[in-house]
């Protein structure tokens, strides 16, 4: 399998950052097309009782998203690697998904750390489908032990 485009869900936190760096250097080597995908989510808790989410609260998310994807894409560039980024709003393993199928991407890569549950936030959305079941490509997973 030759993996041509290669897509990082990417949230800024350890783990994230490592999965970063081998998907640059991974990226690399295959001389594939690389992109990060970030995802503004809002906790189920702010949803007011009609499925309505403040803007202001979204907006000031979406900020907070973009700005941790500029990070990874600036990571990546100061290691000379190249990369695309993406932002999009919602479930993150439904917008994983469909990013990946948009792209036609042959890899997703997630970072994960081994003390957390396997059930984490790129893993299980809202209503049960993970991302092992529903990922178009192959996922490589960068694992942080703490």
């Amino acid at each position: 399998m030759k993996y041509r485009k290669i897509l990082l869900a990417y949230n800024g936190s350890q783990e994230g950052k490592r999965a970063l760096v081998e998907c640059g250097e991974l990226a690399n080597f295959l001389q594939a097309e690389t992109h990060l995908l970030a995802v503004a989510s809002m906790p189920p808790s702010l949803f007011l009782t009609e499925g309505f989410v403040p803007e202001e609260l979204l907006e000031e998310e979406k900020k907070r998203t973009q700005a941790v994807l500029d990070e990874g894409i600036q990571t990546l560039r100061q290691r000379g690697f190249n990369a695309s980024g993406h932002l999009a709003v919602g479930e993150p393993v439904e917008e994983i998904c469909r990013m990946a199928k948009e792209l036609g991407a042959d890899l997703i890569v997630i970072g994960h750390n081994q003390r957390t549950s396997f059930a984490a936030r790129w893993w299980k959305g809202s209503v049960g489908a993970s991302l092992l079941d529903h990922a178009p490509c192959s996922i490589l997973i960068a694992l942080s032990k703490g």
